[in-house]
């Protein structure tokens, strides 16, 4: 295989300012060219190779010098069933900035999400371009159609969430010149419009995947990928025809399943990388030739392991050391309005939502929790547990809890915290939160947070899952969606249940639109749907109050609640044992927070784009 090293850069002058055309007449050492690279069917696939790896570079990957990946946050933090959280308030602002819409033109997230779209869409211009017509000298080949159909889908995909993030960005469907100044599309139903086009031309030159086993499948753009990219452009558009005859078209193909319940989990980490249920996604191969420097930073969703997981160095014993081997910033928190929600739709033992959420109780009295205590912080000293470790309580309990000990310490003279009972780790100071756990409920979030072996190692921080684009989960309730608005709710409530059933929830009795949203906040939180969901539904009710309900995490037995009260916090709710309680984060009041309508509803074009595209007109509120 050939090797392509293309500057991308040159195809953003209109987007980057720091770009100079005097940079870009440097002679590339080691560069195969333009002219003389594109002319067979081995260079159309190895420039398809490059799209992909365009693609999980700058949509999947962190770029930009942040160490998230923006296109990721960009998409799930304005949504109202997260906290953007951290250490404390003002921690990863650039974050908490989108989750409570204090965010401006210039902020990092949102910048660097709308350039690496960009970025990743000359790739598939490039290709589109060289080989729209076939190979020089023979015309369209099998191989050649079928690239140019995979870099048109990927490049609607792209120009479909620019739309549903900003509403009117350029559309760029050849590679730019370094003087292009590309103005606003003609409206975000246009946008649409076209992204969906794109999608049914290309459709007849695209493989499909072969069988709801195929791997390769999966990791690439096939029929079923191009179909669900229609199908979720034209919901927008509100063309429930054509979305329905789109999305049955991925349904059936039987190329796809919904994993059985006990395997939910699996989808969102290495475990279920391309499986069955994967209608598309950034494939991230591990090669342990890869040195851990700069490869992987551009290869993985390098230290997003570190923002979402939880905030173990506040805690008394890191919970994360046998769950995800590195501790975290916290900067993920589960509202109580989410949970709430959730525990109605599901219940609480459900696959679905013990592989979401997971009690705080749980967390910190899990056996992965206290196994590292042996004669660490508590010593057993002639068979008796000091009194240093208990919580203030009533004597009789502490003497129940050290005759427990007695019969639990082992040969080496120390107590295994394993073989006491829930009850009876609620009563010591050996485990629990020593401070506070800013943004979070008595739930943390499970979901999303890496496990030791989504990481290249025990201990790094490069996370090498998959990037899930697209599941078959959202087709199906995108399908009931649709069912639904068209008028036939009897058939959607089947689509509704599928998911309802494999989660191990109740199913439904009738398909209604809330009955619908709540199923889809619960089977796709935090995989990019919620807030385009929101603006599509115009539902910002939560939105509005961003910023103002955001709760803190306290452990009774390092912070009574007494002592809470008396130093004016609210206390909002507490866990089963009394151990844990959440007050309101009076920080968190009195700021200029929360979504504002005429405003928000579309995000802000780059500051620094702006200054450099006179052709480009900012969205109406900024």
């Amino acid at each position: 295989m050939k090797k392509i090293i293309i500057p991308i850069i040159a195809s953003c002058i209109a987007f980057l300012p720091s770009c100079s055309e005097d940079n870009l007449e440097i002679d590339q050492k080691g560069v195969t060219s333009i002219d003389s690279f594109y002319k067979t069917d081995d260079d159309a696939e190895a420039a398809m190779v490059a799209v992909y790896q365009g693609f999980i570079w700058n949509m999947c990957a962190q770029s930009g010098g942040f160490i998230y990946s923006p296109f990721r946050a960009a998409f799930n933090n304005c949504g109202d069933d997260m906290f953007a959280a951290g250490e404390f308030l003002g921690d990863n602002d650039f974050m908490a900035d989108l989750n409570e819409f204090r965010y401006d033109n210039g902020n990092a997230v949102l910048t660097n999400c709308y350039q690496n779209i960009y970025y990743a869409m000359y790739y598939t211009n490039l290709v589109i371009d060289r080989f729209k017509d076939g190979l020089p000298g023979v015309g369209p080949t099998e191989t050649t159609k079928r690239v140019v159909a995979e870099s048109r889908v990927m490049r609607a995909y792209m120009h479909m969430m620019l739309a549903i993030g900003w509403g009117t960005p350029p559309i760029v469907d050849h590679v730019l010149t370094g003087s292009a100044q590309p103005g606003n599309a003609s409206s975000q139903e246009d946008v649409f419009k076209w992204c969906a086009q794109e999608c049914v031309e290309s459709e007849p030159d695209l493989d499909e995947r072969d069988s709801q086993t195929d791997k390769s499948g999966a990791a690439r753009v096939t029929k079923g990928f191009a179909n669900a990219v229609a199908g979720k452009c034209y919901m927008f558009l509100e063309d429930w025809d054509n979305a329905k005859k789109c999305l049955k078209k991925v349904i059936d193909s039987d190329k796809y399943a919904l994993v059985p319940g006990e395997r939910f989990m699996e989808n969102f980490h290495r475990a279920g990388d391309l499986n069955e249920e994967k209608i598309f996604e950034g494939n991230i191969d591990y090669s342990a030739s890869i040195d851990n420097g700069g490869n992987w930073m551009n290869r993985t969703t390098w230290m997003e392991a570190n923002i979402w997981n939880w905030r173990g160095d506040h805690c008394v014993l890191s919970p994360t050391t046998n769950y995800s081997s590195i501790d975290g910033w916290g900067g993920l928190g589960v509202p109580k309005s989410f949970v709430d929600e959730f525990i109605k739709n599901d219940g609480e033992n459900s696959y679905r939502f013990k592989a979401t959420v997971v009690p705080i109780e749980d967390v910190i009295f899990a056996e992965g929790a206290t196994k590292d205590c042996y004669g660490e912080t508590i010593r057993v000293i002639d068979t008796v547990v000091g009194d240093a470790v208990f919580a203030k309580c009533d004597p009789s309990t502490v003497k129940d809890v050290k005759n427990k000990a007695k019969e639990v310490v082992g040969h080496s003279g120390q107590l295994d915290l394993n073989l006491l009972t829930k009850e009876e780790k609620a009563t010591l100071k050996a485990v629990g939160i020593k401070t506070f756990l800013y943004g979070q409920s008595l739930y943390l979030p499970l979901k999303q947070v890496a496990q030791i072996a989504d990481l290249t190692k025990q201990g790094q921080n490069y996370r090498m899952n998959n990037f899930i684009i697209m599941r078959y989960a959202e087709v199906l309730l995108m399908y009931a969606e649709a069912l639904i608005q068209s008028g036939n709710a009897s058939e959607a409530l089947t689509y509704i249940n599928m998911t309802k059933e494999r989660a191990g929830a109740p199913k439904a009795t009738e398909a209604t639109m809330d009955v619908l949203k709540t199923e889809k906040k619960c089977e796709l939180w935090l995989e990019g749907c919620r807030w385009a969901d929101m603006k599509r539904w115009k539902d910002f009710d939560l939105a509005k109050k961003a910023g103002t309900a955001v709760t803190t995490l306290y452990d009774e037995l390092f912070y009574p609640q007494e002592q809470a009260k008396k130093d004016g916090l609210t206390v909002i709710e507490t866990s089963p044992t009394g151990r844990f309680y959440t007050v309101l984060a009076p920080e968190a009041q009195g700021r200029a927070t929360g979504f504002q309508e005429g405003k928000h509803e579309l995000f802000p074009f780059p500051q620094n784009v702006m200054l450099v595209n006179g052709g480009l007109t900012q969205n109406p509120g900024w």
